[in-house]
């Protein structure tokens, strides 16, 4: 049984920096597409930032390239979001999903997959 741990939310003004962590358990790790999603009060949920296990390239989401990046250690089975130059518009729930995949090799495939595991969430709030 997969289990999906967020970490690392929390309130920020804007151009600052938080690092949200997803530690899992309960299965291999490997050729996985794991993602992060946020979900604002109100809207619907939105991808973020994904990557495959099994290496190749990562693929964000336009509202947040170039300030977010998403990376992984699959030792620690430990996935990563750093998001810097944060703004108020990137308050949210933060969840991190995780799906057992052989066909992807690379981030962008695995952005446009369905997610069948995901973990409760972390609040970040960026206001001043």
């Amino acid at each position: 049984q997969v289990q999906l741990v967020e970490s690392g939310g929390g309130s920020v003004r804007p151009g600052e920096s938080l690092r949200l962590s997803c530690t899992g358990s309960g299965y291999s790790y490997y050729n996985y597409c794991m993602g992060w999603f946020r979900q604002a009060p109100g809207s619907v949920r939105e991808g973020v930032a994904f990557l495959y296990t099994g290496g190749g390239t990562t693929w964000s989401t336009t509202p947040v390239k170039g300030r977010f990046a998403i990376s992984r250690d699959n030792a620690k089975k430990t996935l990563y979001l750093q998001m810097d130059s944060l703004k108020p518009e990137d308050t949210a729930v933060y969840y991190c999903a995780a799906v057992p995949n052989r066909a992807c090799s690379e981030g962008f495939c695995c952005a446009h997959t369905e997610y069948n595991s995901w973990g409760q969430g972390t609040q970040v709030t960026v206001s001043s």
